[in-house]
């Protein structure tokens, strides 16, 4: 009778052993938190107290930090809208090239966004899309920033976000469907290649 009452004890503990060392399953929300929280701390390590300076090499790696977790194409995509679909190759990829390249520039005249403390309000997924709703809180003042974000080979990438409900890429798809419409799609490409050349 003894061998009966401790086995099943022994069984019990070795069962409470295993599942203690198995990983802790982790919710895609969670993941998207921690990937944007992680995101955020090293940039408020790098950027420093306000008044900072910056060497190039710095900026370079703020640049990365800020921005490798946009999917510039998507973006590209939504600010060409119908446009996208009837272009060449060639051309796409060189809209593509020019659009990040002034995002990128634009994300290191605004720093001073990023020494804000984030809250994240609501983070919704469905399937292989979700969406990220914080708070940034500078000087007391509170601004909403939103993220759309996608799964892409089981990485989660920004396609779009906006900055007190003013969305980047829909901005962007008005002013350029304007000039398409009244200029024509090279005129666009030109402006776009002076625009990236003056903010260098």
């Amino acid at each position: 009778m003894k061998y009966r009452i401790v086995i099943p004890f022994i069984f019990l503990a070795m069962m409470v052993l295993q599942s203690s060392a198995l990983p802790m399953q982790i919710s895609e929300e969670d993941r998207i938190v921690n990937l944007l929280d992680e995101r955020d701390h090293l940039i408020k390590e790098l950027i420093g107290p306000e008044g900072s300076t910056y060497t190039e090499e710095q900026r370079q790696e703020l640049t990365e930090i800020i921005n490798d977790i946009i999917d510039y194409q998507a973006m590209a995509k939504t600010a060409l809208d119908s446009t996208y679909d009837t272009i060449s190759e060639e051309e796409r990829e060189k809209f593509v090239n020019l659009f990040s390249t002034i995002i990128r520039q634009q994300s290191l005249s605004q720093l001073n966004i990023y020494r804000a403390e984030v809250v994240y309000d609501n983070v919704e997924v469905s399937g292989d899309s979700a969406l990220v709703e914080t708070t940034a809180i500078l000087d007391n003042v509170r601004t909403p920033v939103l993220y759309e974000m996608e799964r892409r080979n089981d990485e989660w990438v920004i396609t779009d976000m906006a900055i007190d409900n003013v969305w980047t890429a829909e901005s962007y798809r008005r002013s350029f469907q304007n000039q398409i419409r009244r200029r024509g799609f090279d005129a666009l490409l030109t402006s776009l290649e002076r625009r990236a050349d003056r903010q260098q």
